[in-house]
């Protein structure tokens, strides 16, 4: 079964990232919520905490198929200059691997230089962006080449769904997609 990361920062989107684990988790993939900072509990945007399963240090691209970023601007700024996260975002895209993000940030992965031309977010953190294609309010997910994107709280099951696609494929995601009555993915 395949195994993704999900690294979580002080003041991440909380709708985000536990959509994501969730929805991932029911899929019967593995999980590993990361701390990037010191500390295995970390606080969100709206103040509720997580207690993540171990320290993002120590993980490389070998050991997990897939990085997914949360957003919430706080945990992204964080997740834009941090050295481990940074260098686990190029080391993946050396190696063709999955990278994904939502909501702020594709503003993470755009400061690793593994963004690619296509990409969706928040509206308004495309202007942090600049001289990519920003397809806006157009499309849930967006995917160019081994990189995934969606736009914020409102999209995170959808996305979700999607990682589950990319991994296991179409029956895996429409009998969950079934599953938790999210017919309203695209």
């Amino acid at each position: 079964m395949p195994t993704i990361v999900v690294p979580i920062a002080t003041g991440f989107e909380e709708i985000e990232a536990v959509s994501i684990i969730d929805i991932v988790r029911r899929s019967g993939i593995t999980v590993i919520v990361a701390h990037v900072e010191s500390e295995a509990v970390v606080r969100g945007a709206n103040g509720i905490s997580i207690v993540c399963d171990r320290p993002l240090e120590g993980i490389h691209s070998d050991d997990i198929d897939m990085i997914v970023l949360p957003g919430g601007w706080g945990g992204t700024d964080i997740l834009a200059v941090n050295e481990t996260v940074q260098h686990l975002l190029k080391e993946m895209d050396a190696k063709k691997k999955y990278i994904s993000a939502i909501c702020a940030a594709p503003y993470a992965l755009d400061a690793a230089g593994v963004l690619r031309e296509n990409f969706t977010c928040y509206p308004s953190v495309e202007e942090k962006i600049p001289g990519k294609n920003y397809l806006g309010a157009t499309q849930q997910v967006v995917y160019d080449a081994h990189i995934m994107t969606s736009r914020g709280p409102g999209t995170a099951i959808c996305f979700g769904l999607h990682i589950v696609k990319r991994l296991l494929g179409d029956e895996s995601y429409a009998s969950l997609k079934a599953g938790v009555l999210a017919d309203y993915c695209e």
